[in-house]
């Protein structure tokens, strides 16, 4: 679309878009759909990256020590663990810290009763919580403890030091395949989804160039250049993209500020806080989609009217 006729592009699209409202209609429709479910499954695939990072933020190991370990030996394999590679952090939790944890993590009369009925005693050992950089890391961190000869003389069972690190190895492994699969499948589906979108909309936009055929031969005769031919479709594409964009980007916001709170009151032990960026850039590459969509949608439907 040229500089020289964009007004008269604009005006005849306004014009075309009144005109043939059904079909006009149509398409914002189908963009509509089509980027809302785009916008959907990018948002959904973030909201599952949010929980997923969450529960593996919570991925640690415990290293449970004797009882009558020597503490300068704790103290020295702490620090010796905390400048192991992919470690974060690493806290030394007493036997009363674990048991206490354990009374309010376990907070029903059955384990109530159960505190109460050591009297006194306390059979919880001591441990190190390691926490990680990269929580994919945990299986080799966790051998390269049970493997370490100065854990194993400080190790609650000695004679079995794997016993004394736990970490959830299935829980951890099955969470990871499942996330893995997961993040792939959301990729496939919104590049499969941005595909079907632009073949329905450049449909719809040959379906409307269709019915004006007879108008584009007139103007064809007398002598009308290709891009003057060409601006007003194009203009009406970009207009209806426009509109379809804006509509799935305010049923995003819609959705999304009803479905996030009601998920986060139901399962309150997750994180579905969705930063206000990750919001902004869909909002914009939506745009850009739909744009895009919608300009090329209608310059590759007119390429088989302006034959000569």
């Amino acid at each position: 679309m040229a500089p020289s006729n964009f007004g008269y592009s604009m005006r005849e699209a306004g014009r075309h878009f009144r005109r043939n409202w059904s079909t006009s209609l149509g398409a914002v429709v189908t963009i509509f759909l089509s980027l809302f479910v785009i916008g959907v499954f990018v948002l959904g695939s973030a909201l599952v990256n949010n929980v997923v990072g969450s529960v593996e933020d919570r991925v640690t190991i415990q290293a449970f020590l004797s009882d009558g370990a020597d503490q300068a030996a704790v103290d020295a394999l702490q620090q010796k663990v905390q400048g192991w590679d992919n470690v974060e952090s690493v806290t030394y939790k007493s036997k009363d810290e674990a048991l206490e944890e354990y009374r309010q993590t376990m907070s029903n009369r059955n384990a109530e009763d159960a505190v109460e009925a050591l009297d006194g005693e306390n059979p919880v050992p001591a441990s190190l919580v390691i926490k990680l950089n990269d929580p994919q890391q945990v299986e080799a961190v966790a051998n390269e403890l049970i493997g370490d000869a100065d854990f194993a003389a400080v190790a609650d069972d000695p004679d079995d030091v794997s016993a004394s690190v736990q970490y959830g190895r299935e829980t951890v492994e099955r969470l990871f395949s499942v996330t893995y699969y997961i993040r792939i499948a959301a990729i496939i589906l919104v590049v499969l989804l941005t595909f079907v979108a632009f073949v329905f909309i450049n449909n719809t936009i040959r379906l409307a160039i269709s019915a004006r055929r007879r108008e584009i031969a007139i103007e064809r005769l007398v002598g009308a250049s290709n891009s003057f031919i060409r601006g007003p479709f194009v203009a009406e594409g970009a207009i209806e993209a426009l509109l379809g964009s804006l509509l799935a980007i305010i049923a995003l916001h819609v959705g999304m500020n009803y479905l996030v709170p009601q998920l986060s009151n139901s399962l309150q032990f997750l994180s579905f806080n969705l930063p206000m960026d990750v919001m902004l850039k869909t909002d914009a590459a939506l745009l850009v989609i739909g744009l895009v969509i919608g300009l090329f949608g209608s310059a590759i439907a007119m390429r088989r009217y302006l034959k000569v």
